[in-house]
């Protein structure tokens, strides 16, 4: 059997942000350090994190007085922010940029004086974090349906904004059902979707042809994991969503001559090396890893974590 891994696949400069933020945050301030929210998508990532000392809580009041605060890579909305701020609360916000970039665009549209439309899926915290970065609320869209049934209170002043992980090809088809019936729609161009996304998007496009079997790894919640799954099967591809090597079942293999493999960009190497470890337990088994993109984009750390500038003098005492 060949398997065959995806280039790019995993962790994207985003999520490697997020994560060197909590543990520069841990090194430099210590134990306990308080995140909102999962720092990103993806357990073994999270559990990590924890076995380091970090604490996730699903509300700013959830933080102890004077804890170090860490916001997660989706971003927050501007009251969560306010929250901490009215607490004092020493806080390193690991948004990821592009994110912070669609929040941007989102808030001058609106000073503009246009309605925002956003394109994401209900209850992802980073459609939470963008609808609370505007003053009105955003019209969310989710599919062309949803374009259809939109109430809006100017045709003329509308615009629109995405979630970054989402499919590029389901974005390209909503943008344009918005162009057609509000042809003055203004929004950033596909290109302004997320770099990772489209990079792994178009990965599974080329690989997923040349499989028998498509195996994506990446958490449940995970939207551009889950869009990596759809993608591949859309290829024609039989495709599974897994955590790890432990959700293989032996009977996928079944006549399989190769696999395809790819990982989220919330996904770590090492649970692609395991579940690599896993196949070849199970049938003889080459390994190779298909011609790619080489992403080197790397973003840069906030100053709280290149160096001690918070202000930790109310942080209780944890030695």
């Amino acid at each position: 059997m060949k398997i065959i891994l995806a280039q790019p696949r995993g962790f994207c400069a985003g999520v490697d942000r997020a994560i060197e933020i909590v543990e520069r945050a841990l090194a430099l301030y210590g134990a306990p350090v308080y995140v909102r929210h999962e720092i990103v998508h993806n357990k073994y990532v999270v559990e990590d994190l924890k076995k380091k000392g970090a604490v996730f809580v699903s509300e700013v009041s959830d933080i102890p007085d004077g804890a170090i605060t860490v916001f997660s890579a989706h971003g927050v909305s501007e009251k969560v922010e306010n929250s901490a701020v009215l607490r004092d609360l020493p806080v390193i916000d690991a948004t990821c940029p592009l994110v912070t970039k669609v929040h941007k665009e989102a808030q001058r549209s609106e000073n503009e004086g246009r309605e925002i439309v956003l394109i994401g899926h209900a209850g992802h915290p980073e459609v939470e974090g963008t609808s609370g970065r505007v003053k009105n609320g955003v019209l969310l869209v989710s599919n062309i349906k949803d374009v259809e049934k939109l109430d809006v209170t100017n045709i003329e002043k509308l615009a629109y904004v995405t979630q970054t992980t989402l499919s590029v090809d389901d974005t390209r088809a909503i943008i344009e059902a918005l162009k057609n019936r509000f042809p003055s729609i203004k929004g950033p161009e596909l290109r302004d979707i997320c770099y990772a996304t489209q990079n792994r998007q178009e990965a599974v496009r080329k690989l997923a042809p040349q499989v028998g079997l498509f195996l994506v790894v990446g958490a449940a919640n995970s939207s551009n994991s889950n869009r990596l799954r759809d993608l591949a099967e859309e290829m024609g591809t039989t495709a599974h969503l897994i955590n790890g090597a432990e959700d293989i079942d032996e009977n996928w293999l079944a006549g399989v001559a190769s696999i395809g493999i790819t990982a989220g960009a919330s996904a770590p190497e090492i649970l692609v090396e395991k579940v690599i470890e896993r196949l070849c337990e199970l049938k003889d088994a080459e390994v190779e890893t298909m011609n790619g993109v080489i992403e080197k984009t790397k973003f840069k750390l906030p100053l709280e974590v290149l160096e001690k500038t918070l202000n930790t003098s109310q942080m209780p005492n944890n030695s």
